[in-house]
């Protein structure tokens, strides 16, 4: 290493998208950049801290072990850094160029998507964000402490405690199914509702398991889970034409039930409010835009209306 040179801050931000992406190629598309402005990064970096960092290995590029030893010192760095800009430099949000980065699963209706994209594009025209899906491979814990995403969205019943939280919505569970449902025009049983068949979401954490399943162990109760799906949105195309329930929050039924022949009915479990809310770490929770940010998404909870039912929803 170089001892008498100090090392360019964006330089080293390359170096932590190389050692995520693990590919000059992905690395480039993530960051707008050439291929070869990438690899002419990496091999000043290799220059500047005498070593290969990342070499070429089966499946992808693998960091060497100084590689590894030197990223969780040098996202501590980035982190100082980007804390130390927000502190010094006043915040203009309608001039910001910031990038921010949402993970959620699509269990909210899409209206809210939609309202915080519509909202973000009137205050900060200049303002890019990255809405990326949870999955049980991610870790998205590990994500908020090194900043790799910015919130997350999430309806799990035991949220990790140490994260900042705050709530975006509390909304009814209930079934929804296609309109000829044998189900669809009376009132559903326990039993009824246990033997039917199901849609159920495939967990988006391997340590917090959503509410309906929580609340039915909790019980000793166990449903016909026929269908298990990754994707929310996907679930009310697949009732149409099926005996399939899907057990879900009032808003998101309401939501597709506008446009699709659905029906929505209480459910004969009493289940405990479905509350959505937003997670952040503690090393953002200062920072202006994030703030901005934070305030966006709690402002956009109000594009969805849990309480006035539709033509095909019990007066519950």
């Amino acid at each position: 290493m170089k001892k008498d040179a100090l090392v360019d801050l964006s330089l080293l931000r390359v170096f932590c998208i190389l050692m995520s992406e693990r590919s000059v190629s992905r690395t480039a598309v993530r960051l707008e950049m050439s291929q070869p402005a990438v690899s002419l990064v990496l091999g000043r970096l290799r220059e500047h801290f005498g070593d290969q960092l990342l070499m070429r290995g089966r499946g992808g590029m693998v960091p060497t072990d100084r590689a590894l030893t030197i990223l969780p010192r040098i996202q501590a760095l980035l982190m100082d850094a980007e804390a130390l800009a927000e502190d010094t430099a006043p915040f203009d949000i309608s001039a910001s160029n910031h990038s921010f980065t949402i993970a959620s699963p699509d269990y909210l209706a899409p209206i809210f998507l939609g309202d915080v994209i519509a909202a973000a594009r009137r205050e900060a025209p200049n303002v890019r964000l990255v809405i990326r899906a949870l999955g049980p491979d991610f870790d998205f814990e590990s994500a908020l402490a090194k900043g790799e995403i910015d919130t997350v969205i999430g309806n799990w019943p035991s949220p990790p405690n140490y994260l900042r939280r705050s709530v975006l919505l509390e909304d009814e569970v209930v079934c929804v199914m296609g309109a000829q449902h044998r189900l669809a025009h009376g009132p559903i049983t326990q039993a009824d509702y246990l033997a039917a068949a199901h849609i159920v979401p495939v967990s988006y954490s391997v340590a917090h398991r959503g509410l309906v399943e929580t609340h039915l162990s909790r019980l000793r109760l166990v449903r016909e889970r026929t269908v298990a799906l990754s994707y929310f949105g996907m679930a009310p195309y697949l009732l149409l034409e099926s005996d399939l329930i899907f057990t879900t929050s009032r808003h998101f039924a309401r939501y597709f039930s506008a446009f699709l022949p659905l029906a929505i009915r209480n459910s004969p479990i009493r289940f405990p409010a479905m509350t959505f809310y937003q997670l952040w770490h503690e090393r953002s929770h200062h920072a202006p835009a994030h703030r901005w940010l934070r305030d966006l998404m709690a402002r956009s909870r109000s594009s969805i209306d849990a309480t006035r039912p539709t033509r095909s929803e019990p007066q519950a």
